[in-house]
């Protein structure tokens, strides 16, 4: 299983797939084979124990359709998903940084093996400039022509994989701004449940939806960088004060 999905975070993101739409569980596999690249490849053994699990829990149920089951997500589901929002959106920038990692790693490894050709080649050539037999010079056409090929192949994979990158990069631009949208909506309709004073219940709601694109924007640039314990440590001495500051600009 992939590290980021350790200590029970393949349920909650199998509850997340769920959410965007019904599937079934063959389609759930080859979605994460997708935003891995194909690097991770969750095996049926894997996947659909935890599917039935969570239909026994009540947070999924099924309908056979075209002899296959095909799982949605239930009312308590979704609860359980807006309780876990901040630690999906953490599992959400492990993934992307997953992702991001998997790429760097396949553009490195079609670099080294560009480099290793080449080094095979000149040695190649020097062993022809000693000998200066025919069958060298034949070997040397030959392999030529199998680097040439060699290259051709990986600049095609490498393409591919480019292409797929961006594809995912989109995908993951698509959900962070669905997710975003989806922060602004519940926190709109949650915030004034406190019930504000007669008379102040549009400024409450409008206070609401700005605290909302407060935290939308900060999830995003967080999403971007990533958060190391420096910048955790400075940006907690700046939500205090800001904090302080919000408090005597409500004090009536």
């Amino acid at each position: 299983m992939s590290p980021v999905f350790g200590h029970g975070r393949l349920r909650l993101y199998l509850l997340k797939l769920l959410e965007e739409s019904p599937r079934h569980g063959y389609e759930v596999i080859r979605l994460l084979q997708d935003r891995f690249l194909g690097v991770y490849s969750p095996s049926p053994g894997t996947i659909y124990p935890r599917l039935a699990r969570l239909e026994e829990e009540g947070l999924v149920t099924h309908e056979v359709v075209d002899g296959k089951k095909v799982f949605t997500l239930t009312d308590k589901g979704r609860a359980e998903l807006v309780d876990r929002m901040d630690e999906l959106a953490e599992l959400e920038q492990e993934i992307t940084a997953s992702v991001q990692d998997i790429a760097r790693e396949v553009k490195e490894d079609v670099r080294q093996t560009v480099r290793s050709l080449r080094q095979e080649l000149t040695q190649m050539a020097k062993d022809i400039n000693q000998t200066g037999r025919r069958e060298n010079r034949d070997a040397w056409r030959d392999q030529k022509d199998e680097w040439k090929r060699q290259r051709q192949q990986h600049k095609e994979e490498w393409r591919q994989q480019k292409d797929e990158w961006k594809r995912h990069k989109q995908q993951w631009r698509e959900e962070t701004e669905r997710w975003q949208r989806e922060w602004n909506r519940i926190w709109a309709e949650t915030w004034p449940l406190s019930g504000p004073p007669p008379g102040h219940a549009h400024a409450d709601a409008e206070f609401g939806r700005m605290l909302a694109d407060f935290v939308a924007r900060v999830q995003h640039e967080a999403a971007q960088g990533g958060v190391t314990e420096s910048a955790l440590n400075e940006c907690r001495s700046i939500l205090d004060q800001a904090a302080e500051r919000i408090r005597d600009a409500l004090r009536p």
